[in-house]
């Protein structure tokens, strides 16, 4: 596709196709990119296919939603900031009021005896989901026995030894960046091609991106001080999702994996169960898997709700939360998208990547184990060994129902490939059906 026959569209139009995709985004980060691939390289030609692609890859070394930045850079290419602010914000709006709306209702009939047998079949087919996301990523991300060595000490760190995420994240991109600009092919890297555009150092483009959406970004934040004080349990879900929008390397499912140990384990939150139903909320709507997040920040504020009423309290909590998780990616689009012909050539931040990709294989094995835990047995405790420190099913808690539907589930996924939504909806009439028979 020559540069000739792009149409460059109009403001309005680019606001319009921008809701469109925001509303039809289903499917994970890969049914997303590929929506936006057809509507905007193959159907309308906006932009080139090898731009598409570099972008991507821009994407996928900085942390947060790969398919979201992506649509922020392609506004942002289309229409510089405000066009990015549009694109990227409309990728979540839909989503983020489908998960508010879906949070307010968990939080009102959560008690109910029907809902949670609902949510009894969607947590066991969050068992299959994750399994099956597992075995994708593990197929894309292991290619070489080093990285088949990061994914195994990546869950030894976190299950054994309950390692804490970032530190793991941080350890694989060190480990990475050294072995890109050593040793690449131990990492089934391959040199970049050449390219005769090289620009010139945008520094103030970037300064100023990151100054104006620093500010943006800490804004709530600074309400909350202010208003509310480092008391209020609004302070602690900002500091809580600000710390985890900057280690949000590998996608959501590695992610849940920190968030489930700090708001389960650590501030005690949710419980685990609570955890993989909000993941299962997030698979039926729109927009990023991370929108899991909102789930967890609306619960929160409902149920620690002073001054507010407990659903004011918790759509508080959801908006923070929400814009605590997204603020940072645009910061990172804004300033790091001019570089982007720079980057695809470093070799230090491909073989970090390539290196936490492969970790993020055995932090989703952890999060697989741990739901499995958390949804088959009522009762987990912790075991502590020397420096170990892993969770332990009591046998006598396991429960037989949760663990049929996952069966169920195993079957729709993998021996007839449903969708997800689908098979969501069918385990959630078992959970129904067992509930009436018992």
């Amino acid at each position: 596709m020559s540069s000739a026959s792009l149409h460059h569209p109009g403001f309005a139009e680019l606001t319009r196709v921008s809701a469109r995709i925001g509303c039809l985004s289903f499917g994970g980060p890969a049914g997303q990119i590929a929506l936006m691939h057809r509507e905007l390289v193959d159907e309308r030609r906006w932009i080139e296919e090898e731009e598409f692609l570099q972008a991507l890859n821009l994407c996928h070394l900085l942390p947060g939603p790969e398919a979201q930045q992506l649509a922020t850079w392609i506004g942002w290419k289309l229409h510089g900031w405000k066009g990015g602010a549009v694109a990227g914000m409309l990728f979540v709006i839909p989503g983020a009021l489908v998960m508010l709306a879906l949070s307010i209702l968990y939080g009102m009939a959560a008690d109910l005896d029907w809902f949670a047998a609902i949510f009894m079949g969607i947590k066991a087919a969050v068992l299959a989901i994750i399994v099956q996301a597992l075995l994708r990523i593990a197929g894309r991300a292991i290619k070489t026995p080093v990285q088949r060595g990061l994914a195994i000490a990546a869950f030894v760190a976190l299950f054994l030894f309950d390692a804490p995420f970032p530190l793991v994240i941080l350890a694989a991109l060190g480990i990475g960046a050294v072995v890109g600009r050593s040793r690449p092919q131990l990492l089934a890297l391959h040199p970049a091609p050449a390219s005769a555009r090289v620009s010139a150092h945008p520094w103030a483009a970037t300064i100023k991106a990151i100054l104006v959406w620093s500010a943006i970004w800490a804004a709530p934040m600074a309400a909350v001080f202010v208003f509310l004080g480092r008391d209020h349990v609004l302070w602690d879900i900002g500091v809580f999702f600000s710390q985890l929008a900057v280690v949000t390397f590998g996608g959501a499912y590695a992610v849940l994996s920190y968030m489930a140990q700090e708001a389960v384990s650590s501030f005690g939150w949710l419980s685990g169960g609570e955890m993989a139903d909000g993941l299962g909320l997030a698979e039926t709507t729109p927009g990023p898997l991370i929108m899991v997040t909102q789930f967890v920040g609306y619960l929160v504020a409902f149920r620690a709700p002073e001054p507010f009423s407990p659903i004011v309290a918790g759509i508080l909590g959801a908006a923070l939360t929400t814009w605590e998780t997204f603020a940072p990616c645009f910061l990172w689009i804004f300033a790091m998208a001019p570089w982007m012909d720079r980057l695809q050539r470093a070799p230090f931040l491909k073989g970090g990547l390539a290196a936490v990709t492969a970790a993020v294989v055995g932090v989703v094995a952890n999060l697989a184990l741990w739901f499995a835990l958390h949804v088959l047995f009522a009762q987990v405790a912790w075991i502590e060994a020397g420096p170990m420190r892993l969770q332990f099913p009591e046998p006598a808690s396991f429960q037989w129902q949760p663990a049929l539907i996952a069966v169920i589930a195993a079957v729709l996924v993998f021996a007839l490939r449903w969708s997800i939504v689908r098979t969501l909806a069918a385990t959630a009439a078992c959970g129904l059906l067992l509930a009436w028979l018992a």
